[in-house]
């Protein structure tokens, strides 16, 4: 079987509420899920999810091979641009044909993606999430509530901009879940919202009152010296690595022994999470994947050793999608469907509402214009 074509969707995913971090909220709680369909000669149809705007430049690395080749395709495609850079939407867009090329290679044997990777067990423990930082306290409460009713023990707050609101959202998650575990995962996620000092000063405040499993990028992506003296100075775990794209951008944060919990974005794709994954375990440190639309990476997730659990953020799937898991007992139950366990309705998607995405301009390196210090007058500021 050899890899003849490609097709592109855009599917939506509704979370019937407002998602975001600290960095910017979809109101709308409409966002788009691109869907790569990778095909061959013999019929099958391979599926990936993320943004591919590469494709047309990436595609040539695997047209024409057999997709049972995974892992060479993975690197045949860091070889076709080598010497322009891989990060960044390139990087996006090798996750996606590696994310259906793993689903091709699963579907040629007849079973489901989790036992072609090894695994012996169907279940990934996750933790509770969920993209929460716009949601009221009303709504926030109800969010958490429908995590513990699913049996989950651990869950994630987003928050980075507001100390006593994170404490008072961090205290309040413990006590719903407290009726599955008498002390649940507290985790916090600040979306690299801090500096160094920051961190440091507002971990102190918090583990005053809260059993902190891990803090989620407190500072910046690249910065393993500021991640390395939070490490050092406070009792939680410092998670990091959703955003790094490739195995030489963890070289830092490892040497400098910067990172206790070891991420990886699912939108990077398959291939990428079980090296990060044995990176990590080589070091004798845990990994965990951030969570995607119809999480395709726990397939991978169970069959990694070192694996401590997968960030879940909703029940519910895309417009469109029918995908073979249950989220329940606390984390995800994958199925026997061959192949990533999804089968899209494409009509159903041509239907469906656009969203507004993660269009949202936003990110640390931009703060309003009147933070902090006002150095004009206010009445010389209404005047212009």
């Amino acid at each position: 079987m050899k890899i003849t074509g490609y097709r592109s969707l855009t599917a939506y995913h509704d979370w019937q509420r407002p998602v975001g971090d600290v960095n910017g909220v979809v109101e709308s709680g409409v966002t788009e899920v691109p869907v790569l369909l990778l095909e061959t000669d013999g019929g099958l149809t391979g599926l990936g999810l993320g943004q591919h705007a590469e494709i047309d430049r990436l595609f040539p690395a695997v047209e024409g091979a057999d997709p049972r080749a995974v892992s060479t395709l993975y690197d045949s495609m860091l070889a076709q641009v080598f010497k322009s850079g891989h990060a960044g939407t390139t990087f996006g867009t090798i996750a996606a044909i590696d994310m259906a090329l793993w689903d091709l290679k699963a579907k040629m044997a007849d079973e489901p993606l989790w036992r072609t990777l090894g695994a012996g067990d169907r279940f990934v423990p996750g933790y509770a999430s969920g993209l929460c930082y716009g949601l009221d306290d009303d709504a926030f409460a109800r969010h958490y509530d429908a995590w513990a009713d699913r049996g989950f023990t651990a869950a994630k707050i987003k928050g980075g901009r507001d100390l006593d609101r994170d404490i008072a959202r961090l205290e309040r998650v413990r006590n719903i879940l407290s009726r599955n575990s008498d002390r649940p995962a507290l985790m916090l996620d600040v979306n690299e919202a801090w500096n160094c000092k920051q961190a440091i000063r507002h971990l102190n405040e918090i583990e005053k009152r809260i059993d902190l499993t891990w803090i989620e990028e407190p500072v910046r992506r690249w910065d393993a010296v500021g991640h390395a003296a939070i490490s050092r100075a406070v009792k939680a775990a410092v998670a990091t690595g959703e955003n790094l794209t490739g195995l030489e951008q963890y070289a830092p944060l490892f040497d400098a022994r910067a990172v206790d919990i070891v991420q990886s974005g699912s939108i990077w794709g398959i291939t990428h999470f079980h090296r990060v994954a044995m990176a990590a375990h080589a070091r004798g440190l845990p990994v965990s994947p951030v969570a995607y639309n119809a999480n395709p990476v726990a397939h991978a997730a169970a069959a990694v050793p070192n694996m401590i659990g997968m960030e879940v953020q909703d029940f519910g799937f895309p417009t469109g999608f029918d995908v073979d898991q249950q989220i329940m007992d606390g984390g995800i139950v994958l199925g026997d469907r061959p192949g990533l366990g999804i089968l899209i309705d494409e009509a159903a998607i041509a239907q469906s509402v656009a969203g507004n995405g993660w269009n949202v301009r936003g990110g640390p390196h931009r703060r309003p214009r009147d933070a902090g210090l006002r150095l004009v007058p206010e009445s010389r500021r209404a005047a212009d």
